[in-house]
């Protein structure tokens, strides 16, 4: 079955590099798929978009703008605070670290530089404002079940105590 636009639930191994880049950003080919169900916004669009109308056993390079994938760099988000909100916390240029957002979602932040009184911080996604090239390979494609496409998850409702969200570049 080919990949529709929407209720199309997708297998897929894949592995990400930047454009111009050699290395791997992301992959996980000799892991578990990426399963996914098209129109639900679980994977970037620039690489669902791609993956309308291939089907079982195709494979691609798939070229991803960075405003197809997590947006461009945005300026207003990097904001400097006091260091004193990072008491016990060994900062070093380049950490990622996780927070809680004002509506208690996970955020994630990149420490971009510190000093004995202000630490700058990056919301942006470490990906945003990079063209992506994603080698993908199509494991399977078939219609979404009825309970599927109501879902939004594969296999029906969601009993995994997660959502899609694994963090792989894939996904959103």
């Amino acid at each position: 079955m080919k990949i529709e636009k929407e209720n199309s639930v997708v297998s897929m191994e894949y592995e990400v590099k930047e454009v111009g880049g050699t290395e791997t950003v992301d992959s996980n080919k000799g892991g578990a798929p990426l399963e996914f169900i098209t129109g639900k916004s679980q994977i970037i669009p620039g690489l669902e978009n791609a993956l309308v109308g291939m089907k079982k056993g195709e494979t691609g390079d798939v070229l991803v703008k960075a405003a197809e994938a997590y947006g461009e760099m945005d300026p207003e988000a990097i904001q400097t605070l006091p260091k004193d909100q990072f008491d016990g916390v060994d900062l070093k240029v380049g950490m990622v670290l996780y927070g809680q957002g004002e509506h208690g979602q996970t955020v994630q932040v990149t420490v971009k530089s510190f000093d004995d009184a202000e630490v700058t911080i990056d919301f942006n996604h470490p990906l945003a404002g990079k063209d992506l090239m994603f080698s993908v390979v199509v494991l399977d494609s078939r219609e979404a079940t009825a309970d599927e496409a109501l879902s939004g998850y594969v296999g029906g409702e969601d009993d995994s105590g997660c959502c899609s969200n694994h963090g792989g570049c894939g996904c959103h």
